[in-house]
Protein backbone atom coordinates (compact mmCIF):
# COMPACT_ATOMS: atom_id res chain seq x y z
CA UNK A 1 0.00 0.00 0.00
CA UNK A 2 2.85 2.41 0.81
CA UNK A 3 4.49 1.62 -2.55
CA UNK A 4 1.24 2.37 -4.41
CA UNK A 5 0.87 5.63 -2.52
CA UNK A 6 4.45 6.67 -3.39
CA UNK A 7 3.89 5.96 -7.08
CA UNK A 8 0.69 8.04 -7.08
CA UNK A 9 2.51 10.94 -5.38
CA UNK A 10 5.29 10.87 -8.00
CA UNK A 11 2.78 10.80 -10.87
CA UNK A 12 0.83 13.65 -9.28
CA UNK A 13 3.90 15.85 -8.93
CA UNK A 14 4.91 15.52 -12.60
CA UNK A 15 1.34 15.79 -13.94
CA UNK A 16 0.36 18.83 -11.89
CA UNK A 17 3.62 20.77 -11.84
CA UNK A 18 4.55 20.43 -15.50
CA UNK A 19 1.20 20.22 -17.28
CA UNK A 20 -1.95 21.05 -15.36
CA UNK A 21 -0.87 24.04 -13.23
CA UNK A 22 0.54 25.99 -16.22
CA UNK A 23 -2.60 25.17 -18.22
CA UNK A 24 -4.98 26.21 -15.42
CA UNK A 25 -3.15 29.53 -14.98
CA UNK A 26 -3.02 30.23 -18.71
CA UNK A 27 -6.71 29.40 -19.22
CA UNK A 28 -7.80 31.54 -16.27
CA UNK A 29 -5.79 34.53 -17.50
CA UNK A 30 -7.13 34.10 -21.05
CA UNK A 31 -10.75 34.03 -19.85
CA UNK A 32 -10.09 37.00 -17.57
CA UNK A 33 -8.75 39.17 -20.37
CA UNK A 34 -11.30 38.11 -23.03
CA UNK A 35 -14.26 38.60 -20.68
CA UNK A 36 -13.13 42.03 -19.57
CA UNK A 37 -12.37 40.79 -16.03
CA UNK A 38 -15.99 39.66 -15.64
CA UNK A 39 -15.27 38.12 -12.22
CA UNK A 40 -14.46 41.54 -10.76
CA UNK A 41 -16.37 44.02 -12.90
CA UNK A 42 -19.72 42.23 -12.51
CA UNK A 43 -19.46 41.33 -8.83
CA UNK A 44 -22.51 43.48 -7.86
CA UNK A 45 -24.50 41.75 -10.62
CA UNK A 46 -23.63 38.36 -9.12
CA UNK A 47 -25.34 39.24 -5.84
CA UNK A 48 -28.37 40.55 -7.71
CA UNK A 49 -28.77 37.42 -9.82
CA UNK A 50 -28.28 34.88 -7.03
CA UNK A 51 -31.21 36.42 -5.13
CA UNK A 52 -33.69 35.93 -7.99
CA UNK A 53 -36.61 33.63 -7.22
CA UNK A 54 -37.10 30.51 -9.28
CA UNK A 55 -40.14 30.00 -11.52
CA UNK A 56 -42.93 27.48 -10.98
CA UNK A 57 -42.81 24.41 -13.20
CA UNK A 58 -45.70 23.04 -15.22
CA UNK A 59 -46.58 20.53 -12.48
CA UNK A 60 -47.01 23.36 -9.96
CA UNK A 61 -43.78 22.57 -8.10
CA UNK A 62 -40.95 25.00 -7.57
CA UNK A 63 -38.25 24.70 -10.23
CA UNK A 64 -34.55 24.88 -9.42
CA UNK A 65 -33.76 28.58 -8.94
CA UNK A 66 -30.44 30.36 -9.45
CA UNK A 67 -29.88 30.07 -5.70
CA UNK A 68 -30.93 26.42 -5.76
CA UNK A 69 -28.28 25.62 -8.37
CA UNK A 70 -25.81 27.71 -6.38
CA UNK A 71 -26.65 25.59 -3.32
CA UNK A 72 -26.15 22.30 -5.16
CA UNK A 73 -22.73 23.42 -6.39
CA UNK A 74 -21.86 24.93 -3.00
CA UNK A 75 -22.86 21.66 -1.36
CA UNK A 76 -20.16 19.93 -3.41
CA UNK A 77 -17.69 22.83 -3.12
CA UNK A 78 -18.04 23.56 0.58
CA UNK A 79 -16.87 20.28 2.00
CA UNK A 80 -13.85 18.75 3.62
CA UNK A 81 -11.64 20.58 1.13
CA UNK A 82 -12.35 23.73 3.10
CA UNK A 83 -11.22 22.17 6.39
CA UNK A 84 -9.03 19.17 5.64
CA UNK A 85 -7.81 20.40 2.23
CA UNK A 86 -6.69 23.81 3.48
CA UNK A 87 -5.00 22.20 6.48
CA UNK A 88 -3.15 19.80 4.17
CA UNK A 89 -2.07 22.65 1.88
CA UNK A 90 -0.67 24.63 4.82
CA UNK A 91 1.08 21.63 6.39
CA UNK A 92 2.78 20.75 3.08
CA UNK A 93 3.18 24.12 1.35
CA UNK A 94 3.31 26.41 4.38
CA UNK A 95 1.30 29.61 4.90
CA UNK A 96 2.21 30.79 1.37
CA UNK A 97 -0.16 28.17 -0.07
CA UNK A 98 -3.06 30.31 1.19
CA UNK A 99 -1.98 33.27 -0.94
CA UNK A 100 -1.92 31.13 -4.07
CA UNK A 101 -5.35 29.74 -3.21
CA UNK A 102 -6.62 33.35 -3.13
CA UNK A 103 -4.86 34.24 -6.38
CA UNK A 104 -6.17 31.22 -8.24
CA UNK A 105 -9.71 31.73 -6.93
CA UNK A 106 -9.70 35.25 -8.37
CA UNK A 107 -8.36 34.11 -11.73
CA UNK A 108 -10.32 30.85 -11.71
CA UNK A 109 -13.64 32.63 -11.21
CA UNK A 110 -13.41 33.60 -14.90
CA UNK A 111 -13.05 29.92 -15.84
CA UNK A 112 -16.06 29.12 -13.63
CA UNK A 113 -18.06 31.80 -15.46
CA UNK A 114 -17.26 30.37 -18.89
CA UNK A 115 -17.94 26.71 -18.09
CA UNK A 116 -21.23 27.39 -16.28
CA UNK A 117 -22.53 29.76 -18.96
CA UNK A 118 -21.83 27.08 -21.57
CA UNK A 119 -23.59 24.46 -19.44
CA UNK A 120 -26.75 26.63 -19.39
CA UNK A 121 -26.69 27.16 -23.15
CA UNK A 122 -26.33 23.49 -24.03
CA UNK A 123 -28.53 22.01 -21.28
CA UNK A 124 -31.27 19.44 -21.95
CA UNK A 125 -34.75 18.98 -20.48
CA UNK A 126 -35.37 16.29 -17.87
CA UNK A 127 -38.52 14.17 -17.93
CA UNK A 128 -39.60 15.85 -14.68
CA UNK A 129 -41.29 19.19 -15.57
CA UNK A 130 -39.21 22.29 -14.88
CA UNK A 131 -35.93 20.42 -14.46
CA UNK A 132 -32.84 20.31 -16.65
CA UNK A 133 -29.53 18.51 -16.88
CA UNK A 134 -26.27 19.43 -18.51
CA UNK A 135 -22.58 20.05 -17.96
CA UNK A 136 -19.27 19.57 -19.75
CA UNK A 137 -20.29 16.27 -21.35
CA UNK A 138 -23.22 18.06 -22.97
CA UNK A 139 -21.29 21.06 -24.30
CA UNK A 140 -18.61 18.72 -25.57
CA UNK A 141 -21.19 16.82 -27.63
CA UNK A 142 -23.52 19.63 -28.67
CA UNK A 143 -21.03 22.50 -28.79
CA UNK A 144 -17.89 20.78 -30.09
CA UNK A 145 -19.61 17.81 -31.75
CA UNK A 146 -17.30 15.45 -29.87
CA UNK A 147 -19.49 12.84 -28.23
CA UNK A 148 -16.42 10.70 -27.59
CA UNK A 149 -14.96 13.50 -25.45
CA UNK A 150 -18.27 13.91 -23.64
CA UNK A 151 -18.39 10.20 -22.90
CA UNK A 152 -14.82 10.24 -21.59
CA UNK A 153 -15.61 13.20 -19.32
CA UNK A 154 -18.86 11.63 -18.11
CA UNK A 155 -17.02 8.49 -17.04
CA UNK A 156 -14.21 10.45 -15.35
CA UNK A 157 -16.50 12.77 -13.37
CA UNK A 158 -18.77 9.90 -12.34
CA UNK A 159 -15.81 8.00 -10.90
CA UNK A 160 -14.17 11.14 -9.43
CA UNK A 161 -17.16 12.65 -7.67
CA UNK A 162 -19.44 9.67 -7.23
CA UNK A 163 -16.77 7.39 -5.82
CA UNK A 164 -13.37 8.99 -5.04
CA UNK A 165 -14.51 12.37 -3.67
CA UNK A 166 -17.34 10.79 -1.70
CA UNK A 167 -14.80 8.43 -0.16
CA UNK A 168 -12.75 11.52 0.83
CA UNK A 169 -15.80 12.99 2.58
CA UNK A 170 -16.61 9.88 4.62
CA UNK A 171 -12.92 9.38 5.44
CA UNK A 172 -12.71 12.90 6.89
CA UNK A 173 -15.88 12.42 8.92
CA UNK A 174 -14.34 9.34 10.54
CA UNK A 175 -11.00 11.12 11.15
CA UNK A 176 -12.59 14.12 12.91
CA UNK A 177 -15.00 11.88 14.78
CA UNK A 178 -12.15 9.81 16.15
CA UNK A 179 -10.26 12.91 17.26
CA UNK A 180 -13.36 14.35 18.93
CA UNK A 181 -14.68 11.12 20.46
CA UNK A 182 -11.41 9.37 21.28
CA UNK A 183 -12.90 7.71 24.35
CA UNK A 184 -15.36 5.83 22.14
CA UNK A 185 -12.89 4.92 19.40
CA UNK A 186 -12.36 1.28 18.55
CA UNK A 187 -12.32 -1.13 15.61
CA UNK A 188 -16.10 -0.81 15.41
CA UNK A 189 -16.11 3.00 15.09
CA UNK A 190 -15.35 3.41 11.37
CA UNK A 191 -17.78 0.66 10.20
CA UNK A 192 -20.53 2.08 12.38
CA UNK A 193 -20.03 5.61 11.05
CA UNK A 194 -19.94 4.23 7.51
CA UNK A 195 -23.26 2.41 8.00
CA UNK A 196 -24.89 5.54 9.41
CA UNK A 197 -23.67 7.60 6.46
CA UNK A 198 -24.91 5.25 3.76
CA UNK A 199 -28.30 5.00 5.48
CA UNK A 200 -28.76 8.78 5.57
CA UNK A 201 -27.35 9.31 2.09
CA UNK A 202 -29.47 6.52 0.63
CA UNK A 203 -32.65 8.27 1.76
CA UNK A 204 -31.62 11.42 -0.12
CA UNK A 205 -30.14 10.06 -3.35
CA UNK A 206 -33.08 7.83 -4.15
CA UNK A 207 -35.10 11.07 -4.46
CA UNK A 208 -35.08 13.55 -7.36
CA UNK A 209 -33.04 16.63 -8.21
CA UNK A 210 -35.55 18.95 -6.53
CA UNK A 211 -35.20 17.05 -3.26
CA UNK A 212 -31.43 17.42 -3.55
CA UNK A 213 -31.78 21.15 -4.25
CA UNK A 214 -34.19 21.77 -1.38
CA UNK A 215 -32.08 19.87 1.16
CA UNK A 216 -28.88 21.67 0.19
CA UNK A 217 -30.67 25.05 0.26
CA UNK A 218 -31.13 24.45 4.00
CA UNK A 219 -27.89 22.65 4.88
CA UNK A 220 -25.38 24.88 3.08
CA UNK A 221 -26.33 28.22 4.69
CA UNK A 222 -26.60 26.68 8.16
CA UNK A 223 -23.26 24.92 8.12
CA UNK A 224 -21.52 27.91 6.52
CA UNK A 225 -22.84 30.30 9.19
CA UNK A 226 -21.85 27.98 12.06
CA UNK A 227 -18.35 27.52 10.70
CA UNK A 228 -17.93 31.23 9.99
CA UNK A 229 -18.99 32.07 13.54
CA UNK A 230 -16.39 29.66 14.91
CA UNK A 231 -13.73 31.22 12.72
CA UNK A 232 -14.70 34.77 13.62
CA UNK A 233 -14.53 33.85 17.30
CA UNK A 234 -11.00 32.48 16.86
CA UNK A 235 -9.85 35.54 14.90
CA UNK A 236 -11.40 37.89 17.48
CA UNK A 237 -9.62 36.12 20.34
CA UNK A 238 -6.32 36.27 18.45
CA UNK A 239 -6.79 39.60 16.70
CA UNK A 240 -3.33 40.82 17.67
CA UNK A 241 -1.84 37.87 15.75
CA UNK A 242 -3.63 38.80 12.51
CA UNK A 243 -0.83 41.04 11.16
CA UNK A 244 1.67 38.22 11.76
CA UNK A 245 -0.61 35.73 9.99
CA UNK A 246 -1.00 37.96 6.93
CA UNK A 247 2.76 38.56 6.88
CA UNK A 248 3.36 34.78 7.04
CA UNK A 249 0.96 34.21 4.13
CA UNK A 250 2.53 36.84 1.90
CA UNK A 251 6.08 36.02 3.04
CA UNK A 252 5.49 32.32 2.44
CA UNK A 253 4.43 33.11 -1.11
CA UNK A 254 7.30 35.48 -2.01
CA UNK A 255 9.89 35.36 0.77
CA UNK A 256 13.62 35.02 0.16
CA UNK A 257 13.83 31.91 2.31
CA UNK A 258 11.16 30.25 0.19
CA UNK A 259 12.95 31.21 -3.05
CA UNK A 260 16.23 29.69 -1.86
CA UNK A 261 14.61 26.54 -0.48
CA UNK A 262 12.17 25.98 -3.33
CA UNK A 263 9.27 26.59 -1.00
CA UNK A 264 7.47 28.90 -3.41
CA UNK A 265 6.98 26.06 -5.88
CA UNK A 266 5.55 23.83 -3.17
CA UNK A 267 3.29 26.59 -1.88
CA UNK A 268 2.08 27.37 -5.40
CA UNK A 269 1.41 23.71 -6.23
CA UNK A 270 -0.41 23.04 -2.98
CA UNK A 271 -2.40 26.27 -3.22
CA UNK A 272 -3.65 25.46 -6.71
CA UNK A 273 -4.32 21.78 -6.02
CA UNK A 274 -6.20 22.29 -2.80
CA UNK A 275 -7.85 25.43 -4.16
CA UNK A 276 -9.16 23.55 -7.17
CA UNK A 277 -10.35 20.69 -4.98
CA UNK A 278 -12.20 23.21 -2.86
CA UNK A 279 -13.67 25.76 -5.32
CA UNK A 280 -13.68 23.52 -8.44
CA UNK A 281 -13.07 26.44 -10.84
CA UNK A 282 -12.30 25.00 -14.28
CA UNK A 283 -12.71 21.47 -13.00
CA UNK A 284 -15.97 20.86 -14.86
CA UNK A 285 -18.09 19.90 -11.86
CA UNK A 286 -20.11 23.01 -11.00
CA UNK A 287 -21.47 23.34 -14.57
CA UNK A 288 -23.52 20.22 -13.87
CA UNK A 289 -25.34 22.13 -11.13
CA UNK A 290 -25.48 25.34 -13.16
CA UNK A 291 -27.35 23.56 -15.94
CA UNK A 292 -30.12 22.55 -13.52
CA UNK A 293 -31.27 26.14 -12.94
CA UNK A 294 -34.28 27.64 -14.71
CA UNK A 295 -33.11 31.19 -15.48
CA UNK A 296 -33.83 33.74 -18.20
CA UNK A 297 -30.29 33.99 -19.58
CA UNK A 298 -27.30 31.56 -19.55
CA UNK A 299 -24.95 34.28 -18.26
CA UNK A 300 -26.90 34.47 -15.00
CA UNK A 301 -25.66 31.06 -13.94
CA UNK A 302 -22.14 31.91 -15.09
CA UNK A 303 -22.19 34.85 -12.70
CA UNK A 304 -23.72 32.81 -9.87
CA UNK A 305 -21.06 30.11 -10.14
CA UNK A 306 -18.28 32.73 -10.20
CA UNK A 307 -19.69 34.03 -6.93
CA UNK A 308 -19.57 30.47 -5.62
CA UNK A 309 -15.80 30.39 -6.15
CA UNK A 310 -15.40 33.53 -4.03
CA UNK A 311 -17.76 32.20 -1.37
CA UNK A 312 -15.79 29.00 -1.12
CA UNK A 313 -12.20 30.21 -1.21
CA UNK A 314 -12.08 33.85 -0.17
CA UNK A 315 -14.51 33.28 2.68
CA UNK A 316 -14.69 29.67 3.93
CA UNK A 317 -11.10 28.62 3.11
CA UNK A 318 -9.73 31.89 4.50
CA UNK A 319 -11.49 31.28 7.79
CA UNK A 320 -9.83 27.86 8.02
CA UNK A 321 -6.43 29.38 7.29
CA UNK A 322 -6.88 32.04 9.97
CA UNK A 323 -8.04 29.44 12.51
CA UNK A 324 -4.89 27.38 11.89
CA UNK A 325 -2.29 30.12 11.52
CA UNK A 326 -3.34 32.20 14.52
CA UNK A 327 -2.20 29.29 16.70
CA UNK A 328 1.26 29.28 15.04
CA UNK A 329 1.19 25.48 14.57
CA UNK A 330 4.04 23.02 14.10
CA UNK A 331 4.07 22.22 10.36
CA UNK A 332 6.83 19.63 10.48
CA UNK A 333 4.51 16.79 9.44
CA UNK A 334 1.63 16.44 7.01
CA UNK A 335 -1.71 16.80 8.76
CA UNK A 336 -5.32 17.11 7.67
CA UNK A 337 -8.60 18.01 9.43
CA UNK A 338 -7.05 17.24 12.80
CA UNK A 339 -4.83 20.32 12.35
CA UNK A 340 -7.92 22.55 12.09
CA UNK A 341 -9.49 20.71 15.00
CA UNK A 342 -6.52 21.12 17.31
CA UNK A 343 -6.25 24.82 16.36
CA UNK A 344 -9.91 25.37 17.24
CA UNK A 345 -9.49 23.61 20.57
CA UNK A 346 -6.40 25.68 21.36
CA UNK A 347 -8.40 28.89 20.95
CA UNK A 348 -11.91 27.95 22.07
CA UNK A 349 -11.43 24.91 24.31
CA UNK A 350 -12.17 21.22 23.88
CA UNK A 351 -15.86 21.84 23.23
CA UNK A 352 -14.99 23.53 19.93
CA UNK A 353 -13.58 20.25 18.66
CA UNK A 354 -16.98 18.61 19.08
CA UNK A 355 -18.67 21.49 17.29
CA UNK A 356 -16.21 21.12 14.41
CA UNK A 357 -17.02 17.42 14.21
CA UNK A 358 -20.67 18.33 13.72
CA UNK A 359 -19.77 20.97 11.13
CA UNK A 360 -17.53 18.54 9.23
CA UNK A 361 -20.38 16.06 9.18
CA UNK A 362 -22.75 18.62 7.67
CA UNK A 363 -20.14 19.86 5.20
CA UNK A 364 -19.17 16.37 4.10
CA UNK A 365 -22.72 15.05 3.97
CA UNK A 366 -23.94 17.94 1.81
CA UNK A 367 -20.89 17.41 -0.42
CA UNK A 368 -21.88 13.78 -0.86
CA UNK A 369 -25.30 14.93 -2.03
CA UNK A 370 -23.81 17.38 -4.52
CA UNK A 371 -21.25 14.81 -5.69
CA UNK A 372 -23.98 12.26 -6.31
CA UNK A 373 -25.91 14.77 -8.40
CA UNK A 374 -22.86 15.38 -10.61
CA UNK A 375 -22.48 11.67 -11.22
CA UNK A 376 -26.21 11.23 -11.84
CA UNK A 377 -26.30 13.97 -14.50
CA UNK A 378 -23.44 12.28 -16.33
CA UNK A 379 -24.79 8.75 -16.02
CA UNK A 380 -27.90 10.05 -17.80
CA UNK A 381 -25.64 11.43 -20.55
CA UNK A 382 -24.18 7.97 -21.11
CA UNK A 383 -27.44 6.01 -20.89
CA UNK A 384 -31.08 6.48 -19.91
CA UNK A 385 -31.52 2.92 -18.63
CA UNK A 386 -32.93 3.23 -15.09
CA UNK A 387 -31.17 0.11 -13.85
CA UNK A 388 -27.79 1.74 -14.56
CA UNK A 389 -28.70 4.73 -12.40
CA UNK A 390 -29.85 2.38 -9.65
CA UNK A 391 -26.54 0.52 -9.84
CA UNK A 392 -24.71 3.87 -9.63
CA UNK A 393 -26.64 4.79 -6.47
CA UNK A 394 -25.64 1.52 -4.86
CA UNK A 395 -21.98 1.89 -5.87
CA UNK A 396 -21.91 5.42 -4.42
CA UNK A 397 -23.02 3.99 -1.08
CA UNK A 398 -20.33 1.30 -1.33
CA UNK A 399 -17.67 3.98 -2.00
CA UNK A 400 -18.84 6.02 0.99
CA UNK A 401 -18.59 2.98 3.24
CA UNK A 402 -15.17 2.06 1.82
CA UNK A 403 -13.91 5.61 2.35
CA UNK A 404 -14.83 5.40 6.01
CA UNK A 405 -12.47 2.42 6.34
CA UNK A 406 -9.65 3.61 4.03
CA UNK A 407 -6.24 5.26 4.37
CA UNK A 408 -6.31 9.06 4.54
CA UNK A 409 -3.23 9.75 2.41
CA UNK A 410 -4.05 7.20 -0.31
CA UNK A 411 -7.60 8.53 -0.76
CA UNK A 412 -6.46 12.16 -0.98
CA UNK A 413 -3.71 11.30 -3.49
CA UNK A 414 -6.17 9.35 -5.65
CA UNK A 415 -8.48 12.37 -5.53
CA UNK A 416 -5.65 14.52 -6.93
CA UNK A 417 -5.10 12.14 -9.85
CA UNK A 418 -8.76 11.92 -10.89
CA UNK A 419 -9.35 15.63 -10.33
CA UNK A 420 -6.39 16.52 -12.55
CA UNK A 421 -7.50 14.29 -15.43
CA UNK A 422 -11.02 15.68 -15.22
CA UNK A 423 -9.79 19.28 -15.32
CA UNK A 424 -7.58 18.52 -18.33
CA UNK A 425 -10.48 17.12 -20.37
CA UNK A 426 -12.74 20.03 -19.38
CA UNK A 427 -10.19 22.74 -20.21
CA UNK A 428 -9.69 21.16 -23.62
CA UNK A 429 -13.38 21.93 -24.27
CA UNK A 430 -13.97 25.34 -22.67
CA UNK A 431 -10.91 27.01 -24.23
CA UNK A 432 -12.21 26.64 -27.82
CA UNK A 433 -15.84 27.19 -26.74
CA UNK A 434 -14.98 30.28 -24.70
CA UNK A 435 -15.84 32.54 -27.63
CA UNK A 436 -19.49 31.44 -27.33
CA UNK A 437 -19.57 32.44 -23.66
CA UNK A 438 -18.09 35.85 -24.55
CA UNK A 439 -20.85 36.41 -27.16
CA UNK A 440 -23.47 35.52 -24.57
CA UNK A 441 -21.87 37.96 -22.14
CA UNK A 442 -22.02 40.73 -24.76
CA UNK A 443 -25.72 39.99 -25.32
CA UNK A 444 -26.38 40.09 -21.58
CA UNK A 445 -24.55 43.37 -21.10
CA UNK A 446 -26.38 44.98 -24.02
CA UNK A 447 -29.77 44.12 -22.51
CA UNK A 448 -28.73 45.21 -19.04
CA UNK A 449 -27.41 48.52 -20.43
CA UNK A 450 -30.83 49.07 -22.02
CA UNK A 451 -32.40 48.77 -18.58
CA UNK A 452 -33.90 45.33 -19.22
CA UNK A 453 -33.83 42.10 -17.25
CA UNK A 454 -31.77 40.03 -19.72
CA UNK A 455 -33.76 37.34 -21.54
CA UNK A 456 -32.00 35.11 -24.03
CA UNK A 457 -33.62 34.12 -27.33
CA UNK A 458 -31.17 31.97 -29.23
CA UNK A 459 -29.34 33.44 -32.19
CA UNK A 460 -27.28 31.62 -34.79
CA UNK A 461 -24.76 34.44 -34.49
CA UNK A 462 -23.88 33.17 -31.03
CA UNK A 463 -23.80 29.39 -31.51
CA UNK A 464 -24.87 26.69 -33.95
CA UNK A 465 -28.65 26.24 -33.45
CA UNK A 466 -28.34 22.49 -34.02
CA UNK A 467 -26.72 22.07 -30.61
CA UNK A 468 -29.10 24.27 -28.61
CA UNK A 469 -32.38 22.80 -27.38
CA UNK A 470 -33.82 24.84 -24.51
CA UNK A 471 -33.43 28.37 -25.89
CA UNK A 472 -34.79 28.02 -29.41
CA UNK A 473 -37.13 30.96 -30.09
CA UNK A 474 -38.38 30.77 -26.50
CA UNK A 475 -38.54 32.99 -23.45
CA UNK A 476 -37.54 31.88 -19.95
CA UNK A 477 -40.32 30.67 -17.66
CA UNK A 478 -39.06 33.00 -14.95
CA UNK A 479 -40.95 35.81 -16.65
CA UNK A 480 -44.67 36.16 -15.71
CA UNK A 481 -47.07 34.91 -18.35
CA UNK A 482 -44.37 33.52 -20.62
CA UNK A 483 -43.98 29.89 -21.72
CA UNK A 484 -41.33 27.69 -20.14
CA UNK A 485 -38.15 27.03 -22.07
Amino acid sequence: MDTLNSVIVDVNDVFWNWLLIPLVIAAGLYFTVRSGVVQVRMLPEMFKVVAEKGPTAADGKKAVSAFGAFSISAAARVGTGNIAGVATAISVGGPGAVFWMWAMATVGAASAFVESTLAQLYKRRESEPGTFRGGPAYYMEYGLRRRWQGLAFAVIITVTFGFVFNAVQSNTIVATGRASLSALDGDWFAPLVGLCLITLLGVVIFGGVRRISHITEVLVPVMAVVYLLLGIAVVALNITDLPRVLADIVGGAFGLREVVGGGIGTALAQGIRRGMFSNEAGLGSSPNAAAAADVSHPVKQGLVQSLGVYFDTLLICSITAFIILTTDPDLSERRSADLTQSALQASLGSGAGHVLTAVVFLLAFSSMIGNFYYGRANIEFITTRPQVLTAFRILVLVAVFGGALGSVSLIWNLADVFMGVMALVNLAAIIPLGVVAFRLLADYRAQRSAGEDPVYVHSADIADPAGVQCWQATIASSLPGKPAH
